[in-house]
């Protein structure tokens, strides 16, 4: 007997019937493996019983056989399913789903709140989730290959991958669903897997392959995902019909289409299918909470709306991110400040302030308890200011005071607020001998800042005077107007480039042996009390500059004698003297004052006579001769 093409189970029936035996053909069970694979079998047992035909069929079995031909029986070969070359893939990796869309940036300028709030502030302040939308934005698409979830529901236009072992044999069968939701499985026939989720698909499949043959293990998976098509209405920046990958989810459709508009919600985005809402996505809990528990997985025709903005805030200042927050029905100014992440580091968490641009009251202030009971209207402007850079009063500020020179302990002292200069110098140990309190540098770093904006506005004024003169004076305008301001910006920037030490003169007397006992210090203070000088310097339009030993009772005219008297260049009018205490004294009886130890006299250079070298030589450039150039030098003289 020829046996050729059975199945294991059809060919175990056709030897029991030949020996007598009864079939009893187990119907096979699926065992998820959770790997992708199920193992199918069936059952061949003994009869206990026999039918009488079968008894006589085995008594005459026992009788001695006629003179029959054996026939060979041919070894048995699992059956081969294979799919036409037509079906087949090349490619083992799951290939990318049709691309949505080209995401845009959302369609027109900043909306007026926007465009209000950025002028206020000063640089641009936008809704939160705007840097979403943006087109250089990291792009929120489902990738093209990735894990298919277990709870993936099979739609049409998606592959699935069929692996047969045992049995019946297949390799890396490729099946796509078709329109109709089914895949067809070579000698098994159609298979219904439309809406079945991922977790069952292989149960299904091997439920449908037992029907013909047993003893089987069966592997399934997904090769490749069709997109799908949903539709993004309502306040879209783009809106219309997209498609996108089968996995994703209502956050990647709504970024596809541009995210919402100028007048479209974050807090409500409406999910639709068969006419009814499955879901209402709060795109916060995904920007501030990072929680896509609520972001539902699309399907095939869902509608995504997106609901009109409700009540914006903008929150600026010392908050952790500052932009424009909507809010939700019942929410308050406390729930937009946590909207904000709440205040920074350095906010003045003691009061609030609130501007209603639609009513003519102003700033208002607020308290934190009294930010949690009000409500988040529309339009407010919620304001935390910064508790740093504010000048506090020296009385309540402990201070760090620097002091050195003629003192008993130089150095550092951290004093409680309140402290006066005699009580960090009592902590210094007190002045020494030599000490001499009238030429003391006191320098304090607050006026420091003070006088460096001072004096940096001054020398703007001046740049402006001087470059300006040629043209409001007739008589200043110079031929060459490139020099002159190239003149100009040399001494603006040497100005500049002075260094602002922040002196203070105290109120002492050339005599006095001690410091101002009432005078309260600041923090960063630095004292240096210098040795008595015996000395008095001579510098400037002089014949030769030097300091010279100091005489109880000499003028400032006999130190000048003593330096060989004025130059030619010297200006006698205007001789000054920096006295030790940083004091200036200049003017008429200058020269008949009484020097001090420690004084700086100094003799500037005639400007006038400059002017007239000056004059001179643009006088020479306009190419006069003979007496007319004469005369114009004798009339500039005069």
């Amino acid at each position: 007997m020829n046996i050729t093409k059975l199945g294991n189970g059809a060919g175990l029936a056709l030897l029991a019937l030949c020996c007598g035996l009864s079939v009893t053909a187990a119907r096979s069970q699926v065992v998820d493996t959770g790997q992708g694979t199920s193992t199918y079998s069936g059952q061949v047992s003994s009869g206990s019983a026999q039918s009488g035909a079968a008894q006589n069929a085995t008594n005459r079995a026992l009788q001695p056989a006629p003179n029959v031909q054996n026939t060979a029986i041919s070894d048995y070969r699992p059956t081969q399913i294979q799919v036409p070359a037509e079906g087949q893939s090349s490619s083992d990796a799951q290939a990318p789903a049709p691309q949505p869309r080209a995401r845009r940036s959302p369609a027109g300028p900043p909306g007026e709140f926007e465009a209000f709030i950025s002028e206020i502030v000063g640089k641009p302040i936008r809704r939160l989730g705007s840097d979403l939308l943006t087109p250089d934005a990291r792009d929120f698409t489902a990738p093209p290959v990735v894990s298919v979830p277990p709870d993936y529901r099979i739609n049409p236009g998606d592959e699935i991958r069929l692996g047969l072992t045992g049995n019946v044999q297949a390799t890396n069968l490729r099946l796509k669903v078709d329109t109709e939701g089914r895949i067809f499985v070579p000698e098994v026939g159609a298979v219904q897997v439309a809406g079945v989720a991922y977790r069952d698909l292989q149960a299904v499949i091997g439920r449908a392959v037992s029907r013909q043959y047993r003893d089987f293990t069966a592997s399934v998976g997904v090769t490749r995902l069709n997109g799908i098509t949903v539709y993004v209405t309502g306040f879209a920046a783009v809106p219309g019909s997209y498609t996108v990958s089968s996995l994703s989810t209502v956050v990647n459709a709504v970024l596809a289409a541009g995210g919402p508009a100028a007048g479209g919600s974050f807090r409500s985005i409406q999910v639709r299918r068969g006419g009814k809402l499955i879901s209402d996505f709060d795109f916060y809990d995904f920007l501030l909470k990072g929680d896509k528990s609520a972001d539902a997985v699309l399907q095939n025709g869902d509608v995504i709306f997106i609901a009109p903005a409700g009540a914006q805030v903008a929150t600026i200042g010392s908050v952790n991110n500052e932009a424009i927050y909507e809010a939700r029905a019942g929410d308050t100014l406390k729930d937009v400040l946590v909207y904000a992440g709440g205040v920074n580091t350095v906010a003045d968490i003691r009061r609030l302030h609130v501007l209603d641009p639609m009513s003519d009251q102003g700033w208002q202030e607020l308290t934190p308890e009294e930010a949690a009971k009000t409500p988040a209207r529309r339009g407010l402007v919620l304001r935390v200011l910064s508790a740093v850079g504010i000048a506090q009063p020296a009385q309540r500020l402990p201070s760090l005071v620097t002091i050195g020179g003629e003192v008993q302990k130089p150095g550092r002292y951290f004093v409680q607020p309140g402290t006066t200069l005699d009580e960090v110098i009592a902590k210094a140990g007190g002045l020494t001998a030599q000490a001499y309190p009238f030429g003391a540098v006191f320098v304090r770093d607050s006026l420091r800042r003070q006088q460096t904006y001072n004096f940096s506005k001054a020398v703007d004024e001046l740049k402006v005077t001087l470059t300006a003169e040629p043209l409001v004076r007739y008589e200043n305008q110079d031929k060459d107007l490139t020099a002159r301001l190239s003149a100009v910006d040399a001494l603006v920037n040497q100005l500049n480039g002075r260094r602002i030490e922040g002196r203070l003169v105290l109120p002492v007397a050339p005599n006095d042996q001690s410091l101002p006992a009432a005078f309260i210090v600041e923090n960063n203070d630095n004292l240096v009390i210098p040795t008595r000088s015996l000395a008095v310097g001579v510098y400037g339009m002089v014949n030769s500059s030097a300091d010279f030993r100091y005489n109880a009772g000499a003028k400032v005219g006999d130190y000048l004698k003593l330096a060989g008297g004025f130059n030619r260049l010297a200006d006698r009018k205007h001789v000054f003297v920096v006295r030790a205490n940083g004091t200036l004294l200049s003017g008429r009886g200058t020269l008949g004052a009484v020097a001090l130890p420690g004084d700086l006299v100094f003799v500037p250079i005639d400007s006038q006579r400059g002017a007239f070298w000056a004059r001179f030589k643009d006088l020479l450039n306009f190419g006069f001769q003979g007496a007319l150039a004469t005369a114009s030098i004798v009339a500039v003289t005069k």
